[in-house]
């Protein structure tokens, strides 16, 4: 699978994790270069705390594009390490 926006590849694995329809990469997977930590943050009941990262590809920003538990819930522990997409990215195979 690959994390695209702004015709830019941010994450690619044969690895991902499908939770709530949102696949879920392996950090390591991410290309680095293009995150930017941000302070936003949301809670989720089940699966707990939610942190972002905005992306900067070619001069553009999308903010709080990435987000990611650090410590998830229980129920919620086969997405710990890993990272998922909104607001415009495109998950292609």
């Amino acid at each position: 699978m690959k994390a695209i926006w702004n015709n830019t590849i941010l994450a690619e694995s044969n690895d991902t994790v499908v939770v709530e329809n949102n696949h879920y990469f392996p950090a390591d997977s991410i290309k680095r270069e293009f995150f930017e930590d941000s302070i936003a943050q949301t809670t989720c009941p089940w699966k707990g705390r939610a942190s972002y990262y905005s992306v900067r590809v070619n001069g553009e920003l999308n903010k709080d594009v990435a987000w990611y538990y650090p410590e998830p819930k229980d129920a919620a522990k086969q997405i710990q390490g890993r990272v998922a997409f909104w607001k415009g990215v495109q998950i292609q195979p």
